[in-house]
């Protein structure tokens, strides 16, 4: 756990996700699912049972190669941001990248710090050598944080999403460590 401050001086705890923080984690996505175009859920359309999350958060926490964090502001989530990895020996190497701010604090730094976090982690666990992600072709701004961190295109899925009733394409961005 540790603490950073965001660009609009508001003080921010980050730490990893247990069990506990499960239905928090389950409402903040269901509001942020309502927020953005840019992940693969709208407002509560993020259907978990608690029992069952809890359940992935602890098994998720035990593997060597996956991490969930949080970012929180007094005891509420701002941001949660993951590397989930296959156990499977062929592909567990490989991370796949989750990250999702609230609107009220995007734009703050507060992606970037957590984007590094999880780079770091990723270098040291002794498992991971490439991070993974995946992202609407609109989301320029994240893109555009992805790119300067390291990340490199590496494939595009055509209308591979439907949005408003747009079909948009996804793009699939890597970062071999």
């Amino acid at each position: 756990m540790r603490n950073i401050i965001l660009k609009n001086d508001i003080e921010v705890t980050i730490k990893e996700a247990t069990k506990k923080d499960a239905q928090s984690m389950i409402d903040f996505y269901n509001v942020v699912g309502g927020e953005t175009d840019f992940l693969s859920f709208g407002a509560n359309e993020f259907k978990r049972y608690l029992q069952e999350y809890e359940e992935y958060i602890t098994a998720t926490s035990n593997e060597p190669n996956s991490i969930m964090l949080l970012a929180l502001i007094d005891s509420e989530i701002i941001s949660i941001a993951t590397i989930n990895s296959s156990q499977k020996e062929r592909t567990r190497h490989v991370g796949t990248l989750g990250i999702v701010v609230s609107k009220k604090y995007t734009g703050l730094g507060l992606g970037k710090v957590l984007m590094n976090d999880l780079i770091e982690w990723a270098k040291q666990n002794g498992v991971t050598k490439k991070i993974s992600l995946v992202t609407n072709e609109n989301n320029t701004v994240a893109i555009e944080l992805y790119k300067k961190l390291g990340f490199e295109m590496e494939g595009l899925l055509k209308q591979d999403n439907f949005i408003n009733g747009v079909f948009n394409n996804t793009v699939i961005m890597g970062l071999l460590l």
